[in-house]
């Protein structure tokens, strides 16, 4: 690697990577595998296992360690060696944390990859965009730290709430009855080949932003989001039916924007891993792709749900063969 190359180009030649990495980390990296499992005291498979669990593939002999890795892997070999945890169960919520962390992390830094390019651009940098992100750097991560931390217990303490007040079964902790949808724009493969990536970018950014506000204003939540398409979760018909009616309504109400449409079912679902699986998300998906543009469509149960609710309008469409599903009859389903 070249002078330029480690100071990101050009006109970096004052900070580089590995003093963003340092900043970030407070360390260099100076302990080696076998160094960390010595000081554990336990196997190196255990600390490889939970390394890779977080996300981070083998380092073999390389000095790849700050100390803080070390607490952090110590903490996590004491919950098994404790009894606290199980071995299998300690890996599967260190394999939540790590992926978790790492959408974050990529989230986080093309945004304020914008942010650095904007300040630079504009002569408010300080002279190299290396040199300026770290400044950025070192402003917004102590606030954010402690955000990442408070918004961890909100969400803890709100998906213990949604287990009781879904009425999650006491066999089954994980499984819930609610309401599914699915809101997806419409010919977007076609779409996306048309125009160029920023401008892509920018779509998909509108639309995820816009349907994450609607559906968390309702009292929904956002399970995934796949770019042109959106799964989000309602504890009941109503509260679905309305935020797959705002979706249409912004959504499709922007000329700027593709049109878009929206299938919900209602039934029990599996919540596991952050994601949720079950008959009901996949027939709000097969109800999604025979939607017509800016409509919304569902299943037979939500729709029973509303037939006879003040300010809604309910209507059976013609009988349709849904993969997996064998002949279904779907409602169209508005706001009056």
């Amino acid at each position: 690697m070249t002078s330029a190359e480690a100071g990101g180009g050009s006109g970096d030649a004052g900070v580089t990577r590995g003093d963003m990495e340092r900043e970030i980390l407070g360390a260099d990296p100076s302990l080696t595998v076998g160094d960390v499992t010595r000081r554990i005291g336990s196997s190196r498979e255990l600390a490889q296992r939970l390394w890779r669990a977080l996300g981070f593939p083998d380092p073999g002999d390389t000095a790849a360690f700050v100390e803080a890795d070390l607490e952090a892997l110590t903490n996590l070999s004491t919950l098994v060696e404790s009894g606290a945890l199980d071995f299998e169960t300690t890996i599967k919520l260190t394999r939540a944390v790590g992926s978790t962390m790492a959408r974050l992390a990529d989230w986080q830094v093309a945004t304020l990859s914008e942010h650095v390019e904007a300040l630079v651009q504009s002569g408010q940098g300080t002279g190299s965009r290396l040199d300026t992100s770290l400044d950025v750097l070192r402003e917004v991560q102590p606030p954010f730290e402690h955000l990442l931390l408070h918004v961890w217990r909100r969400q803890l303490a709100a998906a213990v709430s949604r287990v009781a007040e879904l009425g999650a079964q006491d066999s089954d902790l994980h499984t819930v009855t609610v309401t599914v949808g699915f809101a997806d724009l419409v010919s977007f493969t076609r779409l996306s080949n048309g125009i160029d990536e920023d401008h892509l970018a920018v779509l998909v950014e509108v639309f995820e932003s816009a349907c994450s506000d609607l559906i968390t204003a309702h009292g929904g939540r956002v399970i995934k989001t796949l770019g042109d398409s959106v799964l989000f979760v309602a504890g009941e018909p109503k509260t679905g039916v309305d935020i797959a009616g705002d979706i249409v309504g912004r959504i499709g109400g922007d000329a700027a924007m593709p049109d878009v449409h929206v299938g919900l079912a209602t039934g029990p679902v599996a919540m596991r891993l952050g994601d949720m699986f079950g008959p009901a998300v996949n027939l709000a998906s097969r109800l999604t792709a025979i939607a017509r543009r800016n409509r919304v469509i569902c299943d037979e149960e939500t729709a029973a749900a509303l037939s006879e609710a003040k300010g809604y309008a309910v209507r059976a469409l013609t009988e349709r063969e849904l993969r997996g599903f064998g002949v279904v009859t779907p409602f169209a389903i508005r706001r009056l």
